[in-house]
């Protein structure tokens, strides 16, 4: 076990490879993960094509994969926690600075660090992780499940219920139904969201959002869109409106479906601008616009005993999966949209 397979991207020369690297050893505070199953995100496809830049790069090559799962293989010392080998495991992705004056004095972290972005992640055989990142999971929780639990679940949970705080019975609209999108639908609906409205340009993706909870599903593009809207919230507008695609359009269209009081909510990440062109009626609707970015460090352990529970169903998410030698296979199939997946798995 001297050697593992890698799906590793090198900044410098921007290319995506599967390699044979060196299998890790866990220093202190750290264990050593056997991956068993890994997600593929819109996040990884930005990366390696070049839209999403790390902001804390610590090496000119990463190991990409921020969802995944596996079980507990060889620990480091000076553990503070009492994780045993053969533990059943998924990762937090990212984790804190432990730098910062945040971290110093114990507030929240102002440079997170992302898992495959920022520091090696887990489309790999093994993968280390601090320990304080490692979330137990149950023998009744599937691997492909749980590696999906971490940002494509986390991330639109804390959007609706932290960065939002949803309440029962407020108007949501979800504009972009794919991996996060998808479940953003579902969570608002677990929260008690009434209506919630599906946006895709997509037929498929549409009639996937029916499925998971959405009340009605409209295309974007209809000449009576914003009537549509209208029409599903008495008028009122939306109280939220969630940009699960990160489209300047979509955030514009998004923008002018709320109404008073209402609020954006940025969960889509883009390097573009952010631009509002409405005017006077954004101030007098007393609208706002919010920045969304991941979980917060409670979402995944309540996630976790929310689908252990059976509140939660996260079958359905998992389209295929796919060996971990064939991962430029599942990069290109998720940048196509080709069988319009919502969670592709590689699995080592």
């Amino acid at each position: 076990m001297d050697t593992m397979l890698a799906g590793r991207f090198h900044l410098d020369s921007k290319k995506f490879v599967v390699e044979e690297v060196s299998v890790p050893v866990p220093g202190p505070g750290e264990i050593l993960i056997e991956v068993k199953a890994a997600g593929v995100c819109l996040s990884d496809v930005h990366l390696i094509d070049g839209s999403l830049v790390p902001l804390f790069a610590t090496s000119d090559v990463v190991t990409v994969g921020h969802e995944v799962s596996g079980v507990v293989h060889t620990l480091g010392p000076d553990l503070k926690r009492g994780l045993t080998v053969g533990t059943r495991v998924t990762l937090e992705a990212g984790k804190t600075c432990g730098q910062c004056v945040g971290c110093v004095r114990r507030r929240p972290c102002t440079q997170m660090l992302t898992a495959g972005i920022d520091y090696d992640g887990g489309w790999a055989q093994y993968t280390l992780a601090r320990v304080d990142t490692l979330i137990p999971i149950p023998d009744n929780l599937p691997f492909d499940q749980a590696a999906i639990i971490p940002d494509a679940v986390s991330t639109p949970y804390a959007a609706v219920v932290a960065t939002a705080g949803v309440r029962p019975a407020q108007s949501v609209g979800v504009w972009g139904v794919g991996g996060v999108g998808a479940h953003n639908v579902r969570l608002a609906r677990l929260v008690g969201a009434a209506p919630i409205i599906a946006i895709d340009p997509l037929p498929s993706a549409r009639e996937r959002a029916l499925a998971f909870g959405a009340d009605i599903a409209l295309d974007p593009t209809a000449d009576d869109f914003a009537d549509q809207v209208r029409a599903a919230t008495a008028g009122r507008g939306l109280d939220f409106a969630f940009d699960c695609a990160g489209v300047p359009a979509v955030r514009e269209q998004a923008a002018s479906a709320l109404g008073l009081g209402g609020s954006l909510i940025l969960v889509g990440i883009t390097p573009r601008p952010l631009t509002i062109t409405e005017g006077l009626t954004f101030n007098y609707m007393q609208k706002q616009v919010r920045g969304h970015y991941g979980g917060y460090p409670e979402s995944v352990t309540e996630l976790v005993q929310l689908t252990a529970a059976g509140r939660l169903d996260l079958a359905p998410s998992i389209t295929d999966h796919i060996p971990l030698a064939d991962a430029a296979d599942a990069i290109h199939r998720l940048e196509n949209k080709i069988g319009d997946p919502i969670r592709l798995i590689l699995v080592p």
